[in-house]
């Protein structure tokens, strides 16, 4: 075969959309496909969503990409790239999400600070029965934190390891979650649009491996309603001018030594922790996540080393300095997902918000926060509806595209529970 090109963006589902290419591509290049493609919904229903011009032609946009960002796949003969969405007048197409994250980036930069981020992944696998059900991955002795045979008979897990390396990923770990069959993919930190377009990337690349094994690797929040859930956790800091880490306030990290940048991320991410549901987890099936005691970002709070905070302060300082936000899971666009925590961060900073002060319950039988996100996607909405200056900052034509989207899925899925809601959204995330 000859070289190839595989050009794609990550949708406002979350679902990869892209072309196969001729080797001319492999360059400073571009390609078009319809705008109209964010009004498509899972189940392949147009809808005149704000912006996507369903009623007015279904134009064109214009995929455009930079030769340095094409990289090597992992298909045979095949390279990929990622690029940024245009309008058909040229401009910036502002419903696309890797527009929102560096429209973030840039906010951040403003200020003299260069946002990095480190994400980590959680998800199930499932295969197939003799009559085509799907049901959970056949790992008998797998444990929380299990490693080998037991956990990952098949070691599928070992071929993506191997694909990682080959394709240049920085992969922190591989590793079981605490349910089974439940495993966590974490790749190191970067800047923020090369970390982001690493795990998208990461993500497609090790669904795919792993069907090539009977195996279907699942990111969704709650695919197995007797399981725990799965989240997308995001990790970042900031570098200065001088290449600090500008959260660190010293070599000891911990709630104990906050600086002011970092006391005004947190304010942020707690005043508009309703807010962020809406964007980080916009599934139905992320409010069977999000729940109380599930260690799950349900709580307006924030804490130290405790997984039952939203926002966990390392305990690492000095270059390891980072705040980690547990609301998302998998399910949101990892680009939408990031932008909105980055901004509601520098939201904090920007507005001198106050700090309420630190969790100090178990997170289980006592929780000093009052206040959690809303208890299903349609409150969850609305919640971000009423968060202007969310919403401004991440990008109104955005939000505005994204509500119209998830109010309708809110009605496809009010009658699916179990397996029918899960399979609603499974080959897609």
């Amino acid at each position: 075969m000859k070289p190839r090109l595989r050009a794609m963006f990550c949708d406002h589902l979350s679902i990869m959309r892209g072309k196969y290419l001729p080797g001319s591509k492999i360059g400073d290049d571009g390609t078009r496909f319809c705008l109209s493609v964010f009004g498509t919904h899972y189940d392949r229903d147009l809808l005149d969503a704000p912006g996507a011009r369903v009623k007015q032609g279904l134009p064109d946009m214009e995929l455009i990409w930079r030769g340095d960002e094409v990289r090597q796949g992992w298909e045979k003969s095949t390279q990929v790239v990622l690029g940024d969405l245009y309008d058909d007048t040229g401009a910036p197409l502002s419903l696309c999400p890797r527009g929102a994250l560096k429209r973030a980036v840039a906010d951040w930069q403003a200020l003299g600070l260069t946002p990095k981020v480190g994400i980590e992944l959680e998800a199930f696998a499932l295969q197939a029965d003799e009559q085509g059900r799907l049901m959970p991955y056949d790992a008998p002795g797998g444990v929380v934190y299990g490693t080998g045979p037991f956990a990952d008979p098949l070691r599928f897990n070992d071929r993506i390891w191997e694909m990682a390396d080959d394709l240049g990923f920085s992969l922190d770990m591989i590793t079981s979650e605490f349910d089974t069959p439940q495993f966590e993919y974490t790749l190191t930190f970067d800047d923020a649009v090369k970390a982001v377009d690493d795990i998208v990337l990461f993500r497609l690349m090790a669904r795919e491996i792993a069907l090539e094994y009977g195996i279907v690797l699942t990111f969704l929040p709650k695919p197995i309603a007797e399981a725990g859930g799965s989240g997308m956790h995001v990790n970042f800091s900031f570098t200065d001018a001088q290449g600090g880490n500008a959260l660190a306030s010293g070599p000891v990290g911990g709630p104990d030594h906050l600086n002011d940048l970092a006391r005004g991320c947190l304010a942020g991410l707690v005043h508009h922790h309703k807010g962020l549901a809406g964007l980080v987890a916009p599934t139905a099936g992320s409010y069977l996540r999000l729940q109380p005691g599930a260690l799950s970002g349900y709580w307006q709070n924030w804490g130290g080393d405790h997984r039952n905070v939203t926002t966990r302060v390392s305990g690492e300082g000095g270059a390891k300095a980072r705040l980690e936000h547990r609301m998302a899971d998998a399910s949101a666009n990892p680009y939408t997902a990031v932008a909105a925590v980055l901004q509601a961060a520098r939201l904090g900073v920007a507005g001198g918000l106050t700090l309420p002060p630190i969790e100090t319950g178990d997170g289980f039988d006592r929780t000093d926060a009052r206040h959690g996100t809303a208890t299903d996607l349609k409150g969850a909405l609305d919640d971000l509806q009423a968060d202007q200056d969310l919403t401004d900052a991440v990008g109104p034509e955005l939000v505005a595209n994204h509500l119209y989207m998830k109010r309708k899925e809110v009605t496809k899925t009010r009658d699916l529970e179990g397996d029918a809601l899960r399979d609603f959204y499974v080959y897609f995330v």
